[in-house]
């Protein structure tokens, strides 16, 4: 199957009718999310995760009524944050945190370490001793001990360093490094270290099957192949080595697009994922598995400048990541509309083409899905929930508790 069929045949499964009667009443701007998209996306992601729990990614998700439902079902079992703010405001609610990032935040660290739940509940990142100097400094002035997990490199480094492929994130590679890490941590009181992780960005990531060249298709699907081999066997023996200093409570790893091969290693005892469950675009472009598209924001149009063109209100929800046309969102119904190349996904309005834009009226709607998964959450109060043709509830986003981490 091709990246564009794959694409299309994703939004063909959209019941976008049924959207549309659940949420006639509501005025654009809003976000959808369908929640029996959302629970076959859950599923789906614990068969493949092949047994292993899932720790649910935060980031991926921003709203705390939808954490709170996917934490109930069979196959998930704690949270991966994103920064320590939001942590210690997780953990209000939830016993069993892991902060996916380091931090230089002395104020959350002193504030976990003067709370005993907190403590408890929270676990730290680090890859660097300038990581645990503020953890030491904050354990020392709080009282309690904290939990520390060791962050992996898992990309691919080869010819001397002239190839990497992967995300640039902890310095720790070899297993000579995260040994002398570890041997830093259990040496240090008020620090326990209890779990290593590595995000494997470079499969986890980036699609195998997306539109273009296929010399480029194929190069990433040969690196990809490469990194899962090398990865394997570098990560056994770098959990190895640390488990000879520490009995580690958690070695985590993986993320949406990879779980079947990330569960199948004996060395790593939890997943890390969320961003299936609302399916963006992004996952569009895999040959593994395709989710069911989930999540979903709307814009009215306001103008026709002219009979090809129909224009909306806002739209300029981007993606983060490297500038380009696959961090834009895409229109998705009605059929036939695509964004244009001069101007895009605009701030204030945002301009559609193609077959279906002579048929649009002002007062029309049009549906988009993201690129990304959480950051449509940054852009609105509420996720309203649709179960088959009804709007069932409508549970804020951190944005809508007042939560603007990042």
């Amino acid at each position: 199957m091709t990246a564009s069929s794959s694409a299309a045949t994703n939004d063909a499964a959209i019941d976008f009718a049924a959207l549309e009667r659940a949420t006639r009443d509501l005025q654009p701007p809003f976000a959808v999310v369908d929640l029996r998209a959302l629970r076959q996306n859950a599923e789906s992601m614990r068969r493949r995760a092949g047994g292993k729990p899932i720790r649910l990614a935060s980031k991926s998700v921003r709203c705390r009524a939808i954490m709170r439902s996917v934490l109930a079902m069979p196959g998930y079992r704690g949270i991966l944050a994103f920064t320590v703010p939001e942590a210690v405001w997780l953990a209000e609610e939830f016993d069993d945190i892991l902060v996916g990032y380091p931090t230089a935040d002395d104020d959350a660290l002193c504030r976990i370490a003067e709370d005993p739940v907190l403590a408890a509940r929270i676990t730290l990142m680090a890859d660097s001793p300038a990581h645990l100097d503020r953890f030491t400094a904050a354990a020392a002035a709080g009282g309690h001990p904290l939990r520390v997990c060791l962050d992996l490199d898992a990309s691919l480094v080869a010819f001397g360093g002239r190839l990497h492929f992967g995300a640039h994130r902890s310095p720790l590679h070899e297993p000579a490094q995260a040994r002398e890490l570890a041997r830093d941590v259990v040496g240090r009181s008020g620090l326990r270290l209890v779990g290593v992780m590595s995000y494997e960005a470079q499969i986890a990531g980036v699609g195998d099957d997306a539109p273009g060249s296929p010399m480029r298709r194929t190069a990433i699907r040969t690196l990809q192949a490469v990194s899962r081999r090398e990865l394997r066997r570098r990560r056994a023996a770098v959990i190895a080595a640390v488990r000879e200093l520490a009995p580690l409570e958690f070695v985590n790893g993986g993320g949406t697009g990879s779980l079947e091969s990330t569960a199948s290693e004996a060395a790593v005892t939890e997943l890390g994922a969320g961003s299936g469950l609302y399916a963006p675009t992004l996952f569009d472009t895999y040959r593994g598995f395709q989710p069911r598209p989930a999540a979903f924001f709307v814009q009215s149009v306001v103008r026709r400048p002219n009979a090809d063109r129909a224009t909306l209100l806002g739209g300029g929800w981007p993606a983060s990541g490297a500038a380009g046309a696959d961090r834009l969102p895409t229109p998705v119904w009605p059929a036939g509309l695509r964004l244009t190349g001069l101007e895009g996904a605009g701030e204030v309005q945002t301009p559609l083409v193609g077959p279906g834009a002579a048929r649009l009226a002002v007062g029309d709607r049009v549906w988009f899905r993201h690129t990304k998964a959480g950051e449509v959450c940054e852009r609105v109060n509420v996720l309203h929930l649709v179960d088959g043709d009804r709007i069932v509830g409508s549970p804020p986003t951190y944005r809508g508790e007042g939560q603007a981490l990042l």
